[in-house]
């Protein structure tokens, strides 16, 4: 099926068309233990409007799309990334282990601060943001915060999302969400809560 990217991307008004008729916060919330029913209230038809936007209708996308929330931002919130092992030597320079990633497109200092992982996807890496900003129309090089706001955030999941789509549904068919959460994530971190919600959210959309 061909698809413009104006037609997949270029989405401006979140009150649209709803397809999702039944999927409201509070079905949603038992999915996420612990996010308040008020977060998942004010975002959900966010990322339900950005993923209809995309085509991605389908239970296994839009379940692929809950579960990444789940594993990345468990409170049903876009957030920033903060200082971890995996981005900071003890006692070095926050996200300095990301200023030299060539594999995320980064340059060299301050890179790795300012393009640290963003949003309901963790938007991650200079060439990220410019890939995505493009595609969006959205500032993201210049006003990289723009990812951890909840519009562009559920925007930019979608559109990461339908970029690897065949992928991931062919993953969920076989019941692989260890490779469906690969293909989002890069490896198993929050493997456990996507596979949860996955899981019973094929009862809950049932």
């Amino acid at each position: 099926m061909n698809i413009t990217l104006e037609h997949l991307y270029a989405v401006t008004d979140p009150a649209g068309s709803e397809p999702f008729a039944g999927v409201t916060a509070d079905l949603v919330q038992p999915l996420f233990p612990g996010a308040p029913l008020a977060n998942i209230a004010a975002n959900l038809p966010l990322v339900l409007d950005a993923l209809a936007a995309a085509r991605l209708t389908d239970t296994p996308m839009l379940l692929a799309a809950l579960a990444t929330i789940r594993a990345e931002t468990a409170a049903f919130l876009p957030l920033t990334e903060a200082a971890s092992r995996f981005n900071t030597m003890p006692g070095g320079v926050p996200f300095a282990l990301y200023d030299h990633r060539t594999d995320l497109g980064n340059q060299g200092p301050p890179d790795g601060a300012t393009f640290r992982g963003r949003g309901f996807v963790q938007l991650t890496g200079r060439a990220n943001y410019s890939r995505y900003g493009m595609r969006l129309s959205l500032p993201l090089l210049d006003n990289p915060a723009l990812a951890a706001q909840p519009w562009p955030a559920a925007r930019i999941l979608a559109a990461f999302l339908c970029d690897r789509a065949d992928a991931i549904r062919a993953a969920l068919a076989q019941n692989d969400l260890a490779r469906a959460r690969r293909l989002v994530n890069g490896g198993s971190n929050g493997l456990d809560h996507f596979a949860a919600v996955y899981s019973a959210g094929l009862s809950v959309l049932a």
